[in-house]
């Protein structure tokens, strides 16, 4: 041993002494979380049934408990079990979350899956341009607000961030109380504007960061051409990588031998894609997203029914205890003492920057909601006489209120702009993560503890099961007889197909191109990357 200690330089013990000190000292409070997380999914399920109360306030709730005990225990110096990075979060957290969206499996998600695409072109409306105009409102607000306020320092960029920022919706309290047999219209809408909305808003932030504010010339709007780049290379890239996956499936057909195989590839394949899109500065968002989509379409035909429902429970639990864990620990922050020390202004200053920015997310919301509506409402009667189709005063306030609550996505979001490695020495940038917290507790606890009563209350069950009956006896818009050009008819006859197709896709174009999106998806792609028959498809 002292020969030992003779030839090992006594800095290198030391030093390794303090990496395994600094490694030991890890596990506390990991185990501490994982303990609190626990509690959350027991009280939770306790609370399954309250009219008020949802998985996401329960998390909200217990995280302040657990901040203020923390508080006590260390003399107001930390509210915090761990601190929060953005990478964290963009790396570990979000995949799982957003890769859950999309592959959600066509079995038992059918008629969510189908709404999707019925309802795609009111689906991008609500999250693409909505975004857009969302962000343009409270960017445009805060900006002529908070000076008012006395919250200087904020540059351009910032408020665009901001307006960001506050655009990303959660839509997580809404979903848990609608019923997809029940509003599958409805559901579809809040559903797919969730997810296309979250991509969106982290693009469209990160296509801000490349924005050089302080000159106004024309380049300065490139940031336009950013955003439809980055979520069309995106896009291209989840596709790929979900086609990919696929036809390993089918082409090898892994369970033969392992189903652990077949899950291990895709969700490697999964996280691979997403980690590709963020190392080539694309949105990994998107594409998981689409990465999901694709393996829900092609790969879940290919792999055994026991894989099949491990994945679908493996990519629930994985989403479910990452959004448990953004919650919880919004619930401790909102007590972090350092940010409110640093805060400069007034009570009634701040008082007046959150409603500000409470009126701004209500006043941007229903500005794209209402209007886009509107139009949703005039294509879909042109295009189809079912008044099925239609989003009624009611489902719109429904949709309305549903992407009012703010969650994790603003919250990383925030930390990224204004903190780094979730530390800030900046007041102005302290007020702005605090800010964001308030936004998001206020948002989610008080907003949330509405939801269930204003839903039960503007769709009574009657009203709903009539609405079911009717979807149910009204004219299917897939029953379409498109017919394709033909090489074994005549010319004559094939110009009179040709306009009758032309005439369909100018009235009714969203029906048009699916239907032979799926006329060619069943002849070419479903029997080279795997797939039901046609009349098995479901979407």
């Amino acid at each position: 041993r002292e020969k030992f200690r003779s030839m090992v330089p006594l800095s290198l013990i030391s030093e390794c002494t303090k990496n395994l000190a600094s490694e030991h000292a890890q596990v506390v409070p990991i185990s501490l979380f994982a303990a609190v997380l626990c509690l959350c999914l027991v009280i939770g399920h306790l609370l399954e049934e309250n009219r008020w109360i949802n998985e996401s306030i329960v998390a909200i709730i217990i995280g302040i408990i657990a901040g203020i005990i923390l508080l006590l225990i260390t003399k107001g110096k930390s509210s915090h079990i761990l601190t929060f990075n953005e990478e964290l979060f963009f790396i570990y957290l979000l995949p799982p979350i957003i890769f859950n969206a999309g592959v959600n499996p066509p079995n038992r998600f059918q008629v969510k899956k189908k709404q999707f695409f019925h309802n795609f072109f009111t689906i991008m409306m609500f999250g693409v341009i909505g975004v857009f105009i969302s962000t343009f409102v409270i960017t445009c607000g805060s900006w002529w607000i908070f000076p008012k306020l006395n919250l200087l320092g904020l540059t351009g960029k910032d408020y665009l961030a901001i307006g960001t920022i506050f655009s990303a919706t959660d839509t997580v309290c809404t979903l848990q109380v609608l019923h997809q047999d029940d509003t599958p219209l409805l559901y579809s809408l809040v559903f797919g504007e969730g997810v296309v909305n979250d991509a969106t808003s982290v693009v469209l932030f990160n296509a801000v960061q490349k924005l050089d504010v302080s000159k106004f010339s024309s380049k300065t709007f490139r940031f336009i051409g950013d955003f439809f780049y980055l979520f069309g290379f995106s896009t291209g890239l989840g596709v790929l990588a979900g086609l990919l996956t696929s036809y390993i499936l089918k082409a090898l057909r892994f369970g033969r031998h392992s189903s652990v195989r077949e899950i291990a590839l895709m969700i490697l394949m999964a996280y691979l894609s997403y980690m590709l899109a963020e190392l080539c500065d694309l949105s990994g968002i998107i594409t998981v997203f689409f990465c999901g989509i694709l393996m829900s379409h092609y790969a879940w035909y290919n792999v055994t029914e026991t894989s099949r429902i491990t994945t679908r429970h493996v990519f629930a639990t994985m989403s479910f205890i990452a959004e448990t864990f953004i919650f919880l620990y919004v619930g401790m922050d909102a007590l972090d003492i350092e940010k409110w020390k640093m805060t400069k202004l007034s009570y009634g200053s701040l008082l007046g920057i959150y409603s500000s920015l409470i009126l701004l997310i209500l006043v941007g919301r229903a500005a794209f909601v209402f209007p886009l509506s509107a139009i949703a409402n005039y294509t879909n009667t042109r295009a189809s006489s079912d008044q099925a189709s239609r989003i009624t005063f009611r489902q719109q306030i429904i949709v309305w209120w549903a992407g009012l609550m703010r969650g994790a996505v603003s919250i990383a979001l925030a930390f990224k702009q204004f903190t780094f490695s979730g530390v800030t020495s900046d007041p102005v940038k302290a007020t702005m993560i605090t800010n964001t917290i308030i936004v998001v507790l206020f948002s989610t606890l008080v907003f949330g503890f509405l939801t269930k009563p204003l839903i039960r209350y503007l769709l009574p069950h009657a009203a709903t099961r009539k609405n079911i009956v009717h979807e149910e006896s009204g004219p299917q818009i897939e029953d379409l007889n498109l017919p394709l050009l033909s090489l074994e008819e005549s010319a004559a006859t094939n110009i009179s197909r040709a306009k009758e197709s032309l005439s369909m896709l100018i009235e009714s174009p969203v029906f048009t191109i699916h239907h032979y999106w799926r006329r060619f998806d069943d002849a070419y792609m479903r029997p080279f990357f795997g797939g039901p028959h046609h009349n098995e498809s479901q979407c």
